[in-house]
């Protein structure tokens, strides 16, 4: 087992968020947010231990306080070991995002069985492992705030992203059926859909994809992972304690 990495201890008071996949990119930039609203951080991550650090270690030099974890949310049972390991009884845990993704693209004729069942075990089974573990926690104080990321390809569909695009759908499913789930528990359950982000995923985009994707935005520009940071930041707030199984798409007007 690969030991977490603390900035500093975590306590087990302060209102604290999970972000899953935070290492980079969207992730992190969720994580940098919550962390400025107050929450002590923990988040995962599975390869780059190096660019885990410098999350973690961007949080501190803010004042914030934050501790990353190697684990693969496609494992359930190793899921399971980590809240009880790292998160029952010992943190005060208030929001769970779940971030974690990867793709696979191919088009559909040609893609291979284990393409499609490896995004769908990480991107779908993931969020619901955690989703699972995290509401046993917070049902038990009768709040918290669960938060999915999708993408605005689960609402609309991509050619060459058959698998992808159909787990960002069936995050919307999860989404509102856990939203009717745990109302009573006063935990509400919220989906962020981001269109097409500055991400490492768009990064290798050539100009003439880049162009079209940009004009076919009614902003005109691709989003930001701060974008889609405040959002989140928004649904984990006291002003969307009314707010549940709903989707908020972050698309510059892509899809609506």
């Amino acid at each position: 087992m690969i030991m977490p990495y603390f900035t500093r201890e975590l306590d087990g008071e302060t209102p604290s968020a999970l972000v899953t996949g935070a290492s980079r990119g969207i992730g992190r930039a969720v994580a940098k947010t919550l962390a400025r609203d107050g929450y002590q951080i923990l988040f995962t991550y599975v390869s780059r231990p190096e660019e885990a650090r410098i999350t973690a270690d961007e949080i501190a030099q803010e004042g914030g306080r934050a501790a990353a974890f190697a684990l693969n949310v496609g494992d359930c049972a190793a899921v399971t070991e980590f809240f009880a390991r790292e998160i029952k009884d010992k943190i005060n845990l208030a929001v769970l995002v779940n971030n974690a993704g990867i793709t696979r693209d191919g088009f559909l004729i040609r893609m291979r069985d284990e393409d499609f069942d490896g995004v769908m075990a990480v991107n779908v089974r993931g969020a619901f492992c955690c989703l699972r573990e995290a509401a046993k926690i917070m049902g038990k104080s009768r709040a918290g705030r669960i938060i999915n990321i999708s993408s605005v390809v689960g609402q609309m569909g991509n050619a060459g992203q058959a698998n992808y695009a159909a787990s960002k759908a069936a995050l919307l499913g999860l989404t509102k059926s856990a939203a009717k789930e745990l109302a009573a528990r006063r935990i509400t359950v919220n989906a962020v859909a981001p269109g097409f982000i500055e991400t490492d995923m768009t990064a290798g985009l050539n100009e003439e994809v880049r162009a079209a994707y940009e004009a076919a935005i009614p902003l005109k520009r691709m989003g930001t992972a701060q974008d889609v940071a405040e959002a989140v930041a928004f649904l984990a707030s006291g002003g969307a304690a009314y707010i549940t199984g709903q989707v908020l798409a972050v698309n510059g007007g892509m899809y609506c």
